[in-house]
């Protein structure tokens, strides 16, 4: 079976297309499909967001397709910037002007406690869906780190190894990614459901 990521982001492609491969999955892109379209986040929660994704791009398409919604959630800022986590700081910054937004903020903060999260959604064009999360717990750095990864991987710290995601070989990011974790759990979930075709 074929699948369509439902993301344009270039660094969820290329994280996703790479584990979904490893588990057996053929993957294609809204790009290569020739699908140019926007979908409104709206949803109060990350299902919510990669749900409508997921059934915005399966319906253009007329087959799977696979959504990741995800953010950065730290304790100190009550969650935040959770499911702002792409325009954290304002529309007008890159991933580095939101790491360095990020760091200024928290500054003088002690507890700098932080977890990614990441909620996969699969819609079939008959209309199931399947979703699955994932979660990394880590730290904020004091100082950005790395020049892998993208997003906020170069200020996060994973749990257990005392460096950021972006320092961390591609491997082992995915290996403990909360988009490693998700994407595994949704292929684990799929591989149960024998009525799927």
């Amino acid at each position: 079976m074929k699948f369509v990521l439902a993301t344009a982001n270039p660094g969820k492609i290329n994280e996703m297309r790479e584990i979904l491969s490893q588990l057996g999955f053929d993957i294609v892109t809204r790009r290569e499909l020739g699908i140019d379209i926007d979908v409104a986040e709206t949803g109060a929660t990350f299902l919510e967001n990669a749900t409508l994704k997921a059934r915005a791009i399966c319906s253009v398409a007329g087959m799977p397709a696979i959504a990741d919604d995800s953010g950065l959630c730290i304790d100190a800022l009550g969650g935040a910037p959770g499911l702002d986590s792409s325009s954290f700081g304002g529309d007008s910054l890159d991933d580095e002007g939101r790491c360095e937004y990020l760091l200024d903020l928290m500054r003088d903060m002690e507890q700098r406690s932080a977890k990614f999260v990441s909620t996969i959604v699969c819609v079939f064009p008959d209309g199931r869906l399947l979703t699955a999360a994932g979660e990394c717990r880590g730290e904020i750095a004091a100082v950005p780190g790395g020049s892998g990864g993208f997003g906020y991987d170069p200020v996060f710290i994973a749990e257990g190894t005392g460096k950021t995601m972006a320092e961390l070989p591609p491997e082992e990011k995915n290996e403990r990614s909360h988009r490693g974790k998700a994407l595994r759990n949704f292929a684990l979930l799929l591989s149960e459901c024998t009525n799927i075709s």
